[in-house]
């Protein structure tokens, strides 16, 4: 009666899961995705077919199933499946499940695939810990993560282990997820006998930005809020159902982010540096950082081509700090839009780079004696001052002097926008120059 007892307690405990964890695949042949390293002849999936597996780190965002794929490692590999979660787990957690993996072996000869998930917020020590085990076989760690190992885990751990990066779900294979639920009569909505218009599980495959878990949850709340009136699950249904989308942004989105942003402006792009900036807005991101950034770009990327770009560029950083969010993004999209159409140099950026350079590893060049401040008693005695031309007392606001003592060429023009007109009048002084007036 025990047994009879305990499959009954399964079964309301299976019923009362949500429909995500009802659908959580058990075999191979269910999982979905992932095909660049479990296809067939895939590096993950030959492991798994050998039964030669060593430690392993999962990486990518979530809904991607990290979690699942795990427990059937353990499954198909017949090894007991321990989970743990570095965020609520300490070192005594962690040595206790080392100490039973370790007795398993040791007396039943079953190894333990010993599954950390955020194993990101484990501290140095606590990863540690894990290192004596992992090199010893006693356990088959699987480490999920969210953070990308090379930045969030030590290197001793990293590098003990195979890293398999996770990507999002592609909308097509969210798509067969949710048909496949709908139509599931013992783990999924079969028995609701659901009618849904298909572009309300377009619009969920679409939304949830390759995270199953979500598209599932959303689907059984919009089958679950049906009624004899409204009896289908239409696209007004699911976007009632889904919640607002919590965007994946940690280290490696914020500085994917801001890089895929600045390029976008660099390349010319408005629309995609519009979407970057959206993007890094959405997820919480201080406008004042984005703001720095436009500014750098003005400068950096437009400099003398279009000089106002730095002026609206500055104009925009002031409205961020007046203004706030989330009038100031108008502000900012004014001056992302403007930088990214404007002609492009990069000239003043290279120039102070190059002189930067030299000031560096080079002698450091001495200001020549006509240059130096002649205004201070004793001044003249030095020499100091002596032979400086007031340029504005030319006819044309210019004399032929020199400013630097060596003949140096750092700021190079370019023919584009208004720099080309910088570059012709440069050109029309260098011909006026007298050589003889160049250091050497």
């Amino acid at each position: 009666m025990a047994g009879l007892f305990d499959q009954q307690e399964a079964a309301h405990l299976d019923d009362a899961k949500p429909l995500a964890a009802r659908m959580r695949p058990k075999s191979l042949v269910e999982f979905v995705g992932q095909q660049h390293f479990l296809g067939e002849g895939k590096l993950l999936r030959r492991m798994l077919e050998a039964d030669r597996l060593g430690s392993l780190i999962f990486f990518g965002p979530p809904g991607t199933g990290k979690t699942t794929l795990a427990e059937i490692i353990a499954r198909q590999s017949s090894r007991k499946f321990v989970p743990l979660n570095a965020a609520s787990s300490g070192v005594k957690e962690l040595r206790a499940a080392l100490d039973e993996a370790r007795d398993r072996l040791k007396t039943g000869g079953q190894r333990t695939v010993l599954f950390v998930d955020e194993l990101h917020h484990f501290n140095k020590t606590q990863q540690d810990v894990l290192l004596p085990d992992v090199e010893a076989g006693v356990v088959t760690l699987i480490g999920a993560t969210t953070a990308n190992p090379f930045f969030a885990l030590v290197s001793a751990l990293v590098s003990r282990s195979q890293v398999f990066e996770f990507q999002a779900i592609s909308q097509e294979d969210v798509l067969t997820l949710l048909v496949s639920a709908l139509s599931d009569l013992d783990r999924g909505l079969g028995r609701l006998n659901v009618r849904v218009d298909d572009e309300a599980l377009k619009f969920l495959a679409e939304v949830c930005d390759g995270d199953a878990r979500r598209a599932l949850s959303a689907l059984e709340i919009g089958a679950l809020s049906l009624t004899d009136d409204e009896p289908v699950l239409t696209l007004t249904v699911a976007q009632e159902s889904i919640q607002k989308k919590a965007i994946q942004y940690g280290v490696d989105e914020h500085y994917d982010a801001a890089s895929a942003f600045i390029k976008s402006m660099r390349g010319s792009d408005p629309d995609a540096a519009i979407y970057w900036m959206a993007r890094m807005l959405e997820a919480g991101e201080d406008p004042r950082f984005i703001a720095r950034r436009i500014v750098i770009a003005a400068s950096e990327e437009v400099g003398n081509a279009d000089p106002q770009a730095l002026v609206v560029a500055n104009a925009a950083a002031a409205a961020v700090d007046r203004i706030g969010m989330p009038e100031c993004r108008i502000a900012m999209a004014q001056a992302v839009t403007y930088i990214a159409t404007a002609p492009k140099s990069n000239a003043a950026y290279m120039a102070i780079n190059a002189a930067m350079d030299d000031v560096r590893q080079r002698r450091v060049i001495p200001v020549p004696m006509h240059l130096r401040d002649g205004h201070y008693k004793g001044a003249k005695s030095l020499g100091h001052g002596e032979g400086y031309e007031y340029a504005h007392a030319s006819e044309d606001g210019w004399v032929d002097q020199d400013y630097l003592g060596v003949d140096r060429t750092y700021y190079e023009p370019t023919d584009r926008g208004y720099e080309a007109t910088i570059k012709k009048r440069m050109d029309e002084l260098q011909q006026r120059r007298n050589p003889s007036q160049r250091g050497t």
